[in-house]
């Protein structure tokens, strides 16, 4: 059982952290996983809720259960309004107010440095600036207490986190200047000694990176806030032979809608009547519009750009494709990547370390010398430069900016983990039908006898095969349909299981169609048809060969076609590093004859498919094995592979044994999704690498250890800007391109 939380009051990774290590300690709790990006926990197993909240309350932060209705069934306008920003407008108007009266506590801290009138009353009043100082630093303090609050309800519940730190420097800066000011007035200390401006700056410039960030963060959920926009909100229903404009909510499985050119189709459906070009971008990343006709799926949000429709609603609510899209898309943010546990235990003791650190360095500078004031500045700089959150941030900003660029373009990532390990495997399995090729028999290939032209033999052939529900039957009807071909009446139909079919014609002569052995041993062939006939047999193809009477019509060549991008497909997973492997339960000669068009490395023949787990089990002896099926019959080597990729899965996208979606019934979004992977963890790595060498660093250097003093007013900016940078660098994916220029 798993349940979804809100989390509220945490500020930073080693937040997260904290939360995610006393839920787990619970009896009963399997899982959880804790996303400081969308303050949201998920939580596996038999604990109660009411464990669970109270037991994030006691670590010092807020939680609530999300109710069956925000998680099963929330409309996208709730959704959306979750995923709101508004963070930033808040810290907008903090900063605002903080500058106004920072810029005050500058200027009398400062201004005489730059030759500044001071009012005749402040001139040479060193007492009075100070307390004017004092004012403006504890007007700013009161403005930010957001920091103070959180920083020492974290510390009291023994679980300290950035706001600590950041609560803990301006504290002292504020502490230390108003020991001074009392001092002054025996004369031991100058107002040089004030450190009131170095408590506002590093509040304002703190908040000015929360700012940054959590306006960067927003844009992290752009992708699923434009997926929640494309939910139209009203449908046109017939109702009592009448169109009727409801809310999207009451369209019930069903019911008929109809929809006009220009219009979003309002939910998933089956067209009973009329035809359209649809451009189902929207899903799939496909620009090109699909033609639909009687019979044909619809998808919500997709755009009926051509044609008057009317459709049945099939999938309504939170069962349509685009609903499931957004929840796959939501619950992957969710997850945690494998990559993300080192930073976890990082920022679960990272927090104390620093405290700890900024300690020793106060009582090392005393010991060396240094007056309290200076000694207690190192500590300061110490406390302020460190940063939990960009340690915190590297990985769940890359993994959602990865999330939405996937499902933009028709790739879903069920989890984290899988957006990680896609980019690693090197051997891909590749089921033949319906992923290398289009699963539907088509006729190939046409070879007349005697003096019979290609349509006597079509004409035929429809005659006979319009009776029958075999699918190369149905390549033969649909190919004669398509040339305009009219069929003859015939009678006394009958099929012979393994060798064909035999019907009688209006003038009484027999129509029979079939194998090529069966025709050969009853028929006179000839030496050049049972040649050809061979030939195309090696090739893949299925030959039919059909008599009228007594006389050979000639040969109709049958065969499951290639995907027109497989061939380029194979080829990009190669370049990329990638062993292809093809899986069929073809006859050898017939595997290696489509293997070998298609270019796959290796051809592996007559796998059954319950036998396919048995291969993937073999191949994962040799590397790590990513297997692309259509998700249903491939369902055991899905599940087996350390990545399942369902390719083609169109409306049905809810293959759970597949890691991976996608979306199109295209092979080339297998290396798609694989460079996307690599280019998320490249982006993963690189946070992370910048965020430890920041801190590793930035926390020296704080503490005077090369001989430089840093004034903590810097290392307030630092802070502020590196959970910035790195959530700027997880948006640069937003630029990558997935399908390395060959779109």
């Amino acid at each position: 059982m798993s349940d979804m939380y809100s989390i509220t009051g945490m500020s930073c990774a080693a937040c997260s952290a904290r939360v995610e290590r006393v839920v787990k300690k619970l009896p009963g709790v399997s899982s959880c996983a804790v996303s400081l990006l969308t303050n949201s926990m998920s939580v596996d197993g038999t604990a109660s809720p009411s464990d669970i909240i109270a037991a994030v309350e006691k670590a010092g932060y807020g939680a609530s259960l999300n109710t069956p209705e925000q998680t099963s069934s929330p409309s996208h306008a709730q959704e959306e309004e979750a995923l709101a920003d508004r963070e930033t407008p808040a810290l907008r108007k903090r900063l605002i107010a903080s500058l106004v009266f920072l810029a005050a506590l500058m200027y009398f801290s400062m201004g005489h440095m730059l030759n500044l009138p001071l009012p005749s009353f402040f001139a040479n009043n060193h007492v009075a600036q100070g307390l004017a100082q004092l004012l403006l630093a504890a007007i700013i303090m009161v403005i930010n207490q957001k920091f103070f609050v959180s920083g020492f309800s974290t510390l009291i519940h023994l679980a300290p986190n950035m706001d600590t730190l950041v609560a803990m420097g301006a504290s002292a800066s504020f502490a230390w200047s108003v020991y001074v000011l009392f001092m002054m007035t025996t004369g031991k200390f100058a107002p040089h000694d004030f450190y009131f401006e170095s408590a506002g700056m590093i509040l304002t410039l703190i908040t000015v990176g929360k700012m940054l960030e959590a306006k960067s963060k927003g844009r992290t959920t752009d992708a699923l806030k434009s997926l929640m926009k494309l939910a139209p909100k009203t449908a046109t229903v017939i109702r009592n032979n009448k169109e009727v404009t409801v809310p999207i909510e009451q369209v019930q499985r069903g019911n008929v809608f109809v929809v006009r050119p220009g219009e979003n189709i309002p939910v998933d459906g089956v067209i009973i009547e009329g035809t359209s070009a649809v451009n189902e971008a929207a899903l799939t990343g496909e620009s090109i519009p699909v033609d639909k006709a009687p019979g044909d799926s619809v998808s919500a949000a997709t755009v009926n750009q051509s044609g008057f429709i009317k459709c049945e609603a099939v999938r309504v609510g939170n069962d349509t494709t685009l609903s499931q899209i957004i929840k796959m898309v939501s619950d992957a943010a969710a997850t945690k990547a494998p990559v993300a546990k080192i930073a976890d235990k990082v920022c679960g003791v990272f927090v104390p370390a620093v405290i700890c650190i900024a300690v020793l360095v106060v009582a090392g500078w005393l010991v060396a010398g240094k007056s309290f004031g200076d000694a207690l500045s190192y500590g300061i700089a110490v406390l302020v430069i460190s940063c939990p959150c960009a340690l915190g941030l590297a990985t769940p900003v890359a993994v959602m900016v990865g999330n939405g660029m996937g499902a933009k373009n028709g790739i879903l990532f069920k989890t984290s983990a899988a957006l990680e390990e896609t980019g690693k495997i090197n051997i891909a399995a590749l089921d033949k039908t319906g992923t290398i090729t289009s699963g539907e028999p088509k006729v190939t290939d046409i070879m007349t006898a005697g003096d019979f032209l290609e349509d006597d033999l079509m004409k035929y052939a429809y005659s006979l095969e319009a009776k029958s529900e075999h699918p190369l039957a149905r390549a033969v009807v649909d190919f004669a349909k398509e040339k305009g071909i009219k069929p003859q009446e015939v009678h006394d139909f009958h099929a012979m299981p393994g060798n064909g079919l035999a019907a009688t014609l209006g003038d009484g002569d027999m129509l029979i169609g079939g194998s090529v052995k069966f025709i050969g041993e009853n028929y006179a062939v000839g030496e050049r048809f049972t040649n050809e006939a061979a030939k195309l047999a090696e090739n893949g193809k299925t030959p039919l060969m059909f008599v009228k009477g007594d006389e050979l019509l000639g040969i109709i060549a049958v065969a499951d076609v290639m995907k027109s991008d497989s061939k380029e497909a194979v080829k990009e997973l190669q370049e990329l590093g990638i062993r292809v492997v093809m899986l069929t339960g073809d006859n050898e000669r017939t595997a290696k004859a489509i293997g070998g068009e298609v270019g796959v490395d290796d051809v592996i023949a007559g796998v059954l498919p319950d036998g396919k787990e048995s291969v993937i089990r073999k191949l994962q002896e040799k590397g790590r094995v990513a297997m692309v099926g259509d998700g249903i019959n491939d369902a055991p080597a899905l599940t087996r592979a350390d990545i399942g990729i369902a390719i083609g899965a169109g409306t049905d996208i809810a293959v759970d044994a597949a890691d991976v979606v996608l979306m199109k019934n295209s092979l080339r979004d297998v290396a798609a999704a694989v460079r996307l992977s690599r280019a998320t963890l490249r982006n993963i790595r690189q946070n992370l690498f910048w965020a430890f060498v920041y801190n590793v660093i930035g926390i020296p250097l704080a503490a005077g250890l090369w001989g430089l003093k840093l004034d903590p007013m810097f290392g307030a900016a630092a802070m502020s800007l590196s959970s910035f940078c790195v959530v700027t660098n997880a948006l640069r994916l937003n630029l990558y391109d997935i399908f390395g220029g060959k779109k």
